[in-house]
């Protein structure tokens, strides 16, 4: 099974990913590597694994659905079976995510549905939460909404400062986003509807 990433940043999760890859926990090929942000950290990570680095300059493009048919163009001629953003800035276009329906996944800081889109962990942190996580889901045509995969907690300990809490997350969402590519994987998912078994 062939794997491609698509991040625009620092990249901790796609390294997480490439050393699950790379120690066989994920029986598969990471292919490559897609990014909107020539100077993403992440494009160090991959050369550093081996891993080719595509990058795509959405300034040459005249609207994000011309943007996602180039990036689609690319996925299929690499023959990608499974599609992963790790921090990826852009909203998927609905023609994307119909090419590659229950074929991507994202990761999001935060237990979904609380604090969709960005700054969850602040957020949660400021709201007070006592709990919060990491939530694992395939990507439908809704932000932050598409059949859940697999959660897990953190809990905010007393007195516990903001910078802690996200390297909790941080060290959670390394853990769950491998877990959920393996299942994915090893064909043990089964989706019906918003929910999605483990088998």
């Amino acid at each position: 099974m062939n794997i491609a990433v698509l991040a625009s940043g620092s990249g901790s999760n796609f390294e997480a990913i490439a050393k699950a890859v790379k120690t066989n926990y994920i029986k598969a090929c990471l292919k490559v590597l897609i990014t909107d942000n020539e100077k993403a950290f992440v494009r160090v990570r991959a050369k550093r694994f081996g891993i080719k680095d595509i990058f795509v300059n959405p300034k040459h493009f005249s609207s994000r659905v011309s943007f996602d048919k180039h990036i689609a163009k690319i996925l299929k001629n690499e023959k990608i079976n499974l599609v992963v953003l790790a921090g990826y800035m852009r909203v998927l276009s609905p023609y994307f995510v119909r090419q590659f329906q229950h074929q991507i996944m994202n990761i999001h800081p935060a237990l979904l549905p609380a604090f969709k889109g960005t700054g969850a962990i602040e957020r949660a942190y400021r709201y007070g939460c006592k709990i919060t996580g990491v939530t694992v889901h395939f990507v439908d045509e809704k932000v932050d909404h598409g059949p859940i995969i697999v959660q897990g907690h953190v809990v905010r300990g007393e007195g516990m400062r903001l910078e802690e809490l996200e390297k909790r997350v941080h060290k959670l969402e390394h853990i769950l986003y491998p877990l959920a590519i393996k299942l994915y994987v090893e064909r043990k998912l089964k989706i019906k509807g918003r929910n999605v078994k483990i088998i």
